[in-house]
């Protein structure tokens, strides 16, 4: 189960952090990639190691993935390569925090530019190859803050695209079923990264998962991976417009 041999997995923001781990998972699976990211050096390391350790073919493009001429270069540049794409991993996010009354435009503009119009570019250009092949997965990655509020913080940009996100979702699901195409969300949790492990390791931190997150921790690298690829297989060939919280139960309380 769940062999995506010679299928070809799109990854947004593969340069580093979780979605680079999530790429070593797709190729663990034995699926071919195109890994996008701004940062080309880091993509053509994270090539080097996925060929050598899984022999598999690593296709890395420069890409922002707020700009659509360099999305649609790079869709043009990935169909060249391997004639299709058959799974879109929608990775992209970023946030500038604020309180309501504190937000600037520019900071609210560049959230959702970051959070969610870059997934509805991304996805528009590489649907347009993938429904000549009638087999897609899309995956969005959204947030557990879609259904919940995230305790005293200032997140009001970050709650607004990850909400859009999810009904994005919802919406090309239905209207790309014709083309044999799901598309599902999954909504992490806290989760450890380079980036966030210094907060998830503070003393407070820790216990505030301890009274609101069930499980009592944040996940690990590699807790993520599961749902995607299940999302991403043949065997899940019925499953659209599935919400997924991997969260450790924080959503369940």
């Amino acid at each position: 189960m769940f062999d995506l041999t010679w299928r070809v997995a799109v990854v947004t923001w593969a340069s580093s952090g979780l979605w680079k781990q999530m790429a070593h998972w797709f190729a663990q699976h034995w699926a071919n990639l195109v890994i996008l990211a701004r940062r080309y050096e880091k993509l053509q390391e994270l090539k080097a190691e996925l060929e050598w350790e899984y022999w598999i073919e690593v296709l890395p493009i420069k890409c922002d993935v707020t700009s659509s001429e360099n999305i649609q270069n790079a869709a043009d540049l990935a169909e060249k390569t391997f004639w299709k794409v058959d799974i879109l991993l929608n990775c992209a996010w970023d946030v500038r925090n604020a309180w309501l009354l504190d937000m600037k435009d520019e900071d609210w503009e560049y959230t959702i530019r970051v959070d969610l119009t870059s997934v509805f570019k991304v996805t528009r250009a590489f649907a347009e190859i993938m429904k000549k092949n009638n087999y897609w997965r899309i995956i969005n990655i959204a947030s557990m803050y879609w259904m919940v509020w995230a305790v005293n913080l200032p997140t009001i940009g970050y709650y607004a695209s990850k909400w859009w996100v999810v009904n994005f979702t919802r919406a090309i699901a239905a209207e790309l079923a014709k083309y044999n195409i799901t598309a599902n969300a999954i909504c992490p949790g806290y989760f450890e990264t380079e980036l966030t492990i210094e907060n998830l390791e503070k003393p407070e931190f820790k216990a505030f998962m301890n009274e609101h997150v069930p499980l009592k921790r944040y996940w690990k690298m590699g807790e993520l991976n599961a749902g995607a690829v299940f999302l991403a297989s043949d065997e899940a060939s019925y499953v659209t417009w599935v919400i997924l919280p991997i969260d450790g139960g924080y959503t369940a309380v």
